[in-house]
């Protein structure tokens, strides 16, 4: 485990250099063009004098005014404390009371699910989260109070949506194969402080009843490049799942294009009361590492011990995640956007290891047309956890405990207008299966998913 953290350190760093080093030769030849000396350059503002190649600190789309860098900072987190690229334009709602700047966010889509074989099914669902986050300045740092609700609890019945080839959690006592959980309906209730470090860092405290560990990169229901798709990535337990973790804290310390967090937390996934807040010990722990280059590129490797995170089988497990992600801003207020992510985990008492690799993208064409994608290699270990039995007959019959599964999703959303920032679209995606030839027997040939859906965000106007 740690030779395998310690190369992921080593390759992140090193891509990190690489992608200065290219801006900078960029730069350099645009400096040594013919003229170039003589032309005036329009220049953004900098809230802070060296604080502009911090993460979140590219604000051109929006309007601070009062702010201090450390509320640029705390602003610009997308998932816990973890940052996407700054240049990201963000669909954000900023609004002010008082002394307090206020930043309102949300998205849900009306999904129709068909999942195909012996082992699919069919759905209409409705996914959604929404969040307000509060700011004040604090002396020389900043406080926000920040809070993500979600409906999911009442609005996917049965406590699940089909979702071939996912596993984790449970539903009526039993555990989720083939299926996807909802959202507890709080997702995140924390506060955090954060305040200059000299003129090039800030460093950070962060408690959340509810809320998300230094583990992982920003999870799939915030992530750029997943905004166009309803539903979860089926590498979501390896390598973004404690988004909603209870009892949280971490603290960090951010210098120039560098971070460093640790957090602790309870382990344990959520149960399936999901209108409570769960509460356990600070029985885990996770170390984060993250690099911002560039404002278009972001990179993390993490670290972490979760004890006993699933209910229905106990053992713990150690989770090694690393991911990149690039971000580039478009017209209308648009991104495409691009996420690499690879997640480990390793089962303490059965020595086993399993990954999962996710490419995704979303790309913008015109400002109403959006292409997406996503491909996803994982090694699934618990497709037959509802029937132990079945389970140990088919790795007898095989001589294997995980099945290599594939996945690939195309597919294409349609803007149809924008109420009172309320961003609507309308779009649909395929996913094709490629799997074990174990498998087939349960799950046919070719099996394949399509999802047909409204989408609805929060947006400024264009």
């Amino acid at each position: 485990m740690i030779r395998t953290f310690a190369n992921s350190i080593s390759l992140i760093l090193l891509w990190a250099m690489l992608v200065s080093a290219d801006e900078l030769n960029d730069q350099d030849q645009h400096q040594h063009q013919p003229g170039a000396q003589n032309q005036q350059q329009p220049k953004a503002a900098e809230p802070t004098q060296g604080m502009q190649n911090m993460p979140g600190m590219d604000h051109s789309q929006m309007s601070h005014g009062g702010m201090n860098s450390a509320g640029m900072f705390l602003m610009n987190e997308s998932s816990g404390t973890a940052f996407q690229p700054s240049a990201w334009p963000m669909p954000m709602i900023m609004t002010r009371a008082g002394d307090w700047h206020l930043m309102w966010m949300g998205q849900a889509f009306i999904v129709d699910t068909q999942q195909s074989g012996p082992r699919g099914g069919a759905k209409l669902y409705p996914s959604n989260w929404g969040m307000l986050g509060a700011v004040h300045k604090l002396g020389r740092g900043s406080l926000m109070l920040r809070s993500m609700l979600s409906l999911e609890p009442g609005t996917v019945t049965d406590r699940r949506y089909p979702l071939l080839f996912q596993t984790g959690e449970t539903a009526y006592g039993s555990p989720l194969v083939d299926a996807q959980h909802p959202h507890d309906f709080v997702m995140e209730l924390s506060v955090q402080y954060a305040h200059p470090l000299g003129e090039r860092g800030t460093w950070n405290i962060y408690y959340a009843a509810v809320g998300d560990p230094a583990l992982g990169p920003v999870a799939f229901p915030h992530r750029a490049s997943a905004l166009e798709l309803p539903q979860a990535a089926i590498g979501h337990h390896w390598q973004d799942s404690t988004h909603i973790a209870n009892n949280v804290l971490t603290a960090g310390v951010t210098y120039s294009k560098v971070r460093l967090e640790a957090s602790g937390f309870y382990g344990r996934e959520p149960n399936e009361a999901r209108w409570n807040i769960d509460w356990g010990s600070m029985n885990s722990w996770s170390t984060r590492l993250s690099v911002f280059p560039t404002k278009n590129w972001t990179a993390q490797v993490s670290v972490g011990r979760l004890q006993d995170p699933e209910s229905s089988h106990p053992g713990s497990i150690v989770r090694t995640t690393a991911s990149i992600e690039y971000v580039r801003p478009a017209a209308g207020k648009n991104w495409w956007a691009t996420s690499f992510i690879w997640g480990q985990n390793y089962k303490l008492d059965e020595r086993q290891r399993t990954n999962a690799v996710l490419a995704e993208t979303v790309v913008p064409f015109s400002r109403k047309n959006f292409v997406s994608g996503r491909f996803e290699w994982s090694q699934r270990d618990e497709l037959f956890e509802y029937n132990h039995e079945l389970g140990e007959q088919v790795t007898r019959a095989t001589g294997k405990q995980a099945f290599n599964v594939a996945t690939y999703t195309a597919g294409y959303t349609r803007d149809i207008g924008t109420f009172r920032s309320l961003q609507t679209g309308v779009g649909a995606n395929v996913t094709a299966y490629g799997i074990d030839s174990a498998l087939k027997p349960f799950y046919g040939d070719r099996p394949w998913g399509v999802n047909v859906f409204v989408r609805f965000r929060l947006k400024p106007g264009v």
